[in-house]
């Protein structure tokens, strides 16, 4: 046993002791970023990505939810599924599935255990100035991991999420089947560019010749960078909301605890007609009806491939859809909401879900971002919605903002309340199991408390509140 542990130890402080541009912040040059090293890596592993069959996931947000709503149709039809996403919650393993099914921790050491001696041998040319390419990063093994899992685990799909950006991202070494974004807002404006158009072009990187496109992007400016990106590589591409749509009841107050939205979708190109009808997506948040769209799309189009996916595996698998922190309700009596919503486009998504929802007693709110954020923005839209806030800093990630940075940003948003405006108060704690025994503390049964701001946080509190063991993370 402690030979397991120590070696568990091992591997992972060689895998934590890399580059992460998700501990620290990203550069401001995109030629930071580049796939020499990324290609070389999987070439002295085999090039395991060339032998699966690929759908590649980028867009700023909803690619977690729109990659797992795929998956658990894929795995109702009786397919074989790998699905890489990123960060993780609260596990490195959660990284890595395959039919369901999170990676256990031996199967993780052993595939780095694999890997680990081509990065050594990369690490000792790079420092000779034998290879230009230098050092792989944290990511881009964590993404070798991946391809390499799925590879040994004779999937038959693996849907592969990108970790920023696109064209530069390490996933971007891949020949999909299915190209998908899910949508364009703000956010890493530094890497990415400050529009919205530029942002997409980033995105769009992702699109390779004559591979198709499924676009969920609504707004016209990056909608039609991505359209014509799609023209010049010769990729068919269906748009949301032009090829197909989603359509839900009319909204009215629900209860936090409703299990299901329903909704029907519908495909109507040249190419390809089809519906569905009634289904119920067990994901709260009426964006994820977008969501599903795409998924559906993406779907109707790997049956376009000759890819079999039964008509009853839809509604089986988008009913059984679980995603993580993603608006999810944990507990009841107070109702307890956790989200990773942390940029100005997500947060609008949980206002607009909780603003559908009847209002609590006293409404809660538990805060914190990465220093990167458009916090000003977040906060505009939050503060309004809830009676306290309680300002936090995550532990488990050095970008975390400091309180007192919070603390200003607040100040400045009410500062431009109107005199009618309800005023929350705020408190602070430096430490988040301190700020959500708070959170305990103050709510009643009746009321509701919300974590959101930053996707650390969110795995931070969900451990506590879940009694599991938080995300191994080296200081």
């Amino acid at each position: 046993m402690k030979d397991r542990v120590e070696a568990s130890n091992d591997v992972l402080n060689f895998l934590y002791g890399r580059i992460d541009y998700e501990r620290r912040d990203t550069p401001q040059r995109t030629k930071s970023f580049k796939l020499d090293r990324m290609r070389e890596l999987m070439r002295r592993l085999g090039n395991p990505q060339d032998h699966l069959k690929i759908i590649h996931i980028a867009g700023t947000k909803g690619k977690g939810s729109t990659a797992h709503m795929i998956a658990a149709v894929l795995n109702a039809a009786g397919l074989r599924c790998g699905l890489y996403t990123s960060p993780h919650l609260e596990t490195l393993e959660e990284r890595f599935i395959v039919d369901g099914h999170i990676c256990s921790s031996t199967e993780l050491i052993e595939l780095i255990g694999l890997i680990r001696p081509v990065v050594t041998e990369m690490d000792k040319l790079a420092d000779n100035g034998a290879d230009h390419t230098g050092r792989p990063t944290f990511f881009e093994i964590t993404t070798a991991i991946a391809l390499l899992h799925f590879y040994r685990q004779h999937v038959d799909l693996a849907i592969v999420e990108v970790g920023l950006g696109g064209r530069l991202d390490s996933t971007n070494i891949c020949h999909p089947c299915v190209s998908v974004i899910t949508s364009i807002s703000y956010d890493h404006v530094h890497l990415l560019g400050n529009t919205l158009a530029l942002i997409a072009a980033e995105k769009a990187g992702i699109i390779k010749p004559g591979v198709p496109v499924i676009s969920g992007v609504l707004q016209e400016e990056p909608k039609n960078t991505i359209r014509e990106i799609a023209r010049q590589r010769g990729c068919p591409i269906w748009t949301l909301q032009e090829d197909f749509h989603v359509q839900a009841p009319s909204a009215e107050l629900n209860s936090p605890r409703q299990e299901a939205q329903r909704f029907d979708c519908f495909l109507d190109t040249d190419a390809h007609q089809q519906s569905w009808s009634n289904l119920k997506l067990a994901l709260h948040g009426s964006h994820q009806l977008d969501n599903a769209a795409v998924a559906l799309a993406t779907l109707a189009c790997l049956q376009q491939q000759g890819w079999q996916i039964p008509p009853e595996a839809f509604p089986r698998g988008l009913a059984s859809v679980r995603c993580p922190a993603r608006i999810e309700v944990i507990s009841d009596h107070p109702t307890v909401v956790i989200d990773t919503a942390h940029n100005q486009a997500s947060v609008e998504s949980l206002v607009q879900y909780l603003l559908k929802q009847e209002r609590s007693s006293r409404q809660i709110l538990v805060f914190s971002a990465s220093c990167d954020k458009d916090v000003a923005g977040m906060l505009a839209l939050l503060l309004p919605c809830f009676d306290v806030i309680i300002l936090t800093r995550y532990v488990t990630n050095p970008r975390a903002l400091a309180v007192e940075q919070l603390e200003r940003e607040c100040q400045a948003v009410i500062d431009q309340f109107d005199s009618e405006d309800n005023i929350p108060f705020i408190e602070s704690s430096n430490n988040p199991r301190t700020a959500w025994q708070r959170a305990r503390q103050l709510a009643e049964a009746n009321d509701l408390i919300c974590i959101a701001g930053s996707f650390y946080l969110a795995g931070e509190i969900r451990s506590f509140i879940t009694g599991q063991h938080a995300a191994q993370i080296a200081p």
